[in-house]
């Protein structure tokens, strides 16, 4: 259906009439994406079920990624990106009188993540599929995703996300392989044979059932699975429960992404959603395995489980209960099975995220699990005992269930045979610092797997017209091998390169001015440096630190006549999350600088602050294309990688950041002097907090920059905030100033003007923006994947 132009048209046409019942004439834009989506479906559906047939036939290893995110974005677009039929349909439906931007329109983000986690296992997905991997996610069917975000009067309201309200074009369901998953209830042991024997009852079950997407390599025929869990009530209702509560708690389970957990009933639900999310993929996972190979005993040589953070982590209690309950092994036998089976990536140092859950929740909704995690972590313990015998404290640190809590990080790091981090940096603080006496005992686990974006989303089709002058200059061997990229190097002094390579930035920026000023009214300069900060918002990101320079800005431009800056567009997006009330508040702070920026006679000439709502996957692919600035600026040793710091240098924006995550391998890449690197390093962050030494007060006091925009926070200079922006004010010299957001404002300010510096020489600017074009390649996530396939699944390409 998709051979030429002529026959999409006529099975377009026809197709509409079938599926929708009204003439071509009579329907709307809704129409021509619910049928094209159909129709992609179908041509995919042979490639599907071919794909999952010779992957049984072959008897090939397969991973499955466990993730409680994956941030999809749109995917009419990537799939006939993908497919290699764009051109057809764009050109055939022209000649129908539609517009394929208006009918990708339609189409919602799929709400099923949040930020760089959910992104980052979408891209290798995409990647795995690419590569002809046999690789598929195993996720949550989110009702209502994390949620939309609503800008009123500059404070963030949240809406329910409702990317389901028309349907899900790609998805299907498969009711018959619907997987039983127990809360609650009790554990009767008994003894047959001289063996415990273990019985879950009296307890309450929910129904997992899938809902199978298909993920589409470029230009390949492999097509594999992200299969999504949607909890329902079971067949029998709980007795001592009331039906509608029974179904509305069951419901809740994947209702919404990151329910609020301040409270002990939202800590319930997010643990629920975490077995919810295992159980049924295990159970899934062993099924299939089952009908092909028989007993679990070989399940490590077919089957890679990896946990992408610590929310899948309790994978390793529910295959050991499977392998100990089910099949009857010994637990040695068991774990062996398990830590082979098993790998976990690591996101973070921070602390507060490494997760942490209470015995008195932990124990009543997962019996059976508390049980087999307390026996994981008696055993660890014991051998910790043999290893370092006398040695407390190490193991009190070290326990898997210490002081009422069950920690996550400690199970995933015991029960798994390979822990990754996703930048040198971030894997060289895990194994020094945060889980350095874990990598004393098992070196051998840590590794390192710096972390990649999808080119083809980000670049190909993000930036088309990018992509296009990239294959004119070089050939188009870089979609299939992005390391090709570097063939770029050798023209990025030319001039007639750097003109193109200007071209297309204007042209992505006139775009983006378009949609500014169709969400908010304001028109921004086009010629005006665009300087961007999109990301989840939280205090490490130091989105305060961007907004307080901004200030300092217009005070300058407010209060000395000769003092003038390059035009700058500061552009923001961020959602923080529902009970982050402090994120909250910088949201508002952006939000009342811009009212005063935006509407000063005297400044908008040349400042200008734009806070973009409801950031999201299609949104970026508008922003990060028409990027000149990358704004990576988070705390030294905080960020773990980063992955949007890759999607801009992609584009050819360049870097403004600190030396963290994996801004320090692009520095590798494309050598220091381009980017505009500043600020404090991981060594001299992790020294502040080891030995103490910084008193944000003295910064306060010794410049008056920093003085003037700290007050300005409390002293009536957002006449309408009232005390709103005191907690951000107590952070900064209460509180000391945690991540260091005064230490670092004047290296930051100076930073800013070695921007403006380089972006007056034409010639300097657009030859570093083709540096870094040219070095993105190694940040391409089909590098990553090539690296997690051999090193830690063991897995090879099905042909």
């Amino acid at each position: 259906m998709f051979a030429d132009k002529e026959t999409f048209k006529r099975a377009f046409v026809t197709k509409l009439e079938t599926l929708c019942g009204k003439q071509f004439e009579e329907s709307t834009t809704r129409d021509h994406y619910y049928v094209l989506g159909h129709m992609v479906r179908e041509h995919i559906s042979r490639h599907w079920i071919a794909t999952n047939e010779r992957n049984r036939a072959q008897r090939r290893k397969q991973v499955y990624y466990l993730s409680i995110e994956f941030l999809l974005g749109r995917l009419l677009g990537s799939n006939l990106l993908n497919l290699g039929v764009r051109p057809v349909v764009e050109e055939g439906l022209r000649e129908l009188g539609i517009r394929l931007e208006d009918v990708e329109e339609c189409e919602a983000d799929a709400g099923l993540g949040n930020g760089g986690l959910g992104r980052l296992a979408a891209c290798f997905l995409d990647s795995l599929a690419t590569l002809n991997l046999p690789g598929h996610g195993q996720g949550i069917r989110y009702k209502h995703g994390l949620f939309d975000q609503k800008i009123v009067d500059g404070y963030q309201v949240e809406l329910p996300e409702q990317w389901l309200r028309h349907g899900n074009v790609w998805e299907v369901r498969k009711e018959e392989l619907a997987v039983e998953v127990r809360f609650w209830g009790r554990v009767e042991v008994s003894e047959q044979n001289g063996r415990l024997l273990f019985r879950h009852v009296d307890s309450e079950n929910v129904m997992a059932v899938p809902y199978d997407m298909p993920v589409v390599g470029y230009g390949t025929d492999t097509v594999n699975t992200l299969r999504l869990w949607s909890a329902e009530p079971a067949k029998t209702f709980p007795l001592h429960k009331d039906v509608m509560q029974y179904k509305r708690e069951t419901e809740a389970i994947s209702e919404f992404l990151y329910p609020d957990d301040t409270h002990d009933e939202g800590k319930i639900l997010r643990l629920k959603q975490q077995y919810f999310l295992v159980a049924a993929s295990l159970g899934s996972i062993v099924q299939a395995h089952r009908r092909q190979h028989g007993d679990l005993r070989r399940l490590h040589e077919y089957v890679a489980i990896h946990v992408n953070d610590t929310h899948p982590v309790l994978a390793i209690p529910e295959l050991m209960r499977i392998l100990l309950d089910e099949e009857g092994m010994s637990w040695e036998e068991a774990w062996h099975i398990t830590t082979h089976t098993v790998a976990y990536t690591n996101h973070t140092t921070l602390s507060e995220a490494l997760e942490k859950w209470p015995i008195h929740l932990f124990r009543p909704l997962l019996p059976r699990i508390y049980m087999i995690v307390e026996e994981i972590n008696e055993r660890f313990c014991r051998e910790l005992w043999e290893r370092y015998p006398g040695d407390w404290g190490r193991i009190e640190q070290m326990a898997i269930i210490a002081h009422g809590m069950v920690k996550m990080a400690h199970l995933a790091i015991a029960g798994s045979h390979s822990v990754n981090g996703v930048a040198k940096l971030h894997t060289d603080i895990l194994k020094q610092r945060e889980m350095r006496l874990f990598y004393e005992w098992a070196p051998h686990k840590f590794n390192n797997k710096t972390n990649g974006v999808t080119h083809r989303r980000w670049l190909l089709k993000a930036n088309p017209e990018l992509s296009a002058l990239i294959t004119d200059t070089i050939g188009p061997r870089w979609i299939h091998e992005p390391e090709m990229l570097m063939e770029l190097a050798p023209h990025a002094s030319d001039p007639a390169f750097q003109g193109a390579l200007a071209a297309v930035k204007r042209q992505r920026k006139a775009k983006l001015a378009a949609r500014i000023y169709e969400k908010t009214g304001i028109l921004v300069d086009e010629s005006s440096i665009f300087d961007v900060q999109v990301k989840r918002l939280h205090a490490y990101k130091r989105q305060l630190l961007n907004v307080l320079h901004i200030m300092h800005l217009y005070n300058r431009l407010k209060e000395d006549s000769h003092f003038s800056i390059y035009p700058h567009t500061f552009i923001f997006g961020a959602k923080a999350s529902p009970g982050y009330y402090y994120a909250k508040r910088i949201i508002k702070l952006i939000h009342a600088v811009a009212e005063k920026v935006n509407n000063d006679k005297r400044v908008h000439d040349q400042l200008k602050v734009i806070f973009l709502e409801n950031y999201r996957v299609s949104l970026a692919e508008e922003i990060i294309p028409a990027a000149d600035v990358s704004e990576q600026i988070s705390t030294a040793s905080k960020e773990a990688s980063g992955t949007g710091n890759m999607k801009f240098m992609m584009n050819g924006a360049l870097t403004l950041g600190t030396l963290d995550g994996a801004n320090v391998e692009i520095a590798e890449a494309v050598g220091n002097e381009n980017m505009f690197l500043f600020g404090l390093t991981a060594e001299e962050v992790l020294n502040y907090y080891e030995h103490g030494g910084y008193r944000a007060h003295e910064y306060y006091h010794h410049d008056k920059r920093i003085k003037q925009v700290v007050d300005q926070l409390v002293n009536g200079f957002f006449p309408d905030a009232g005390d709103y922006f005191e907690p951000i004010y107590d952070s900064l010299l209460t509180q000391n100033d945690e991540y260091f957001v005064l230490r670092d404002f004047a290296a930051y300010a100076e930073a800013h003007e070695r921007v403006e510096d380089a972006y007056r020489d034409p010639a300097r600017w657009w030859r570093m923006s083709a540096v870094n074009i040219a070095h993105s390649g190694y940040f391409a996530s089909d590098r990553t994947i090539a690296e997690y396939a051999v090193d830690i699944w063991g897995i090879s390409p099905s042909m």
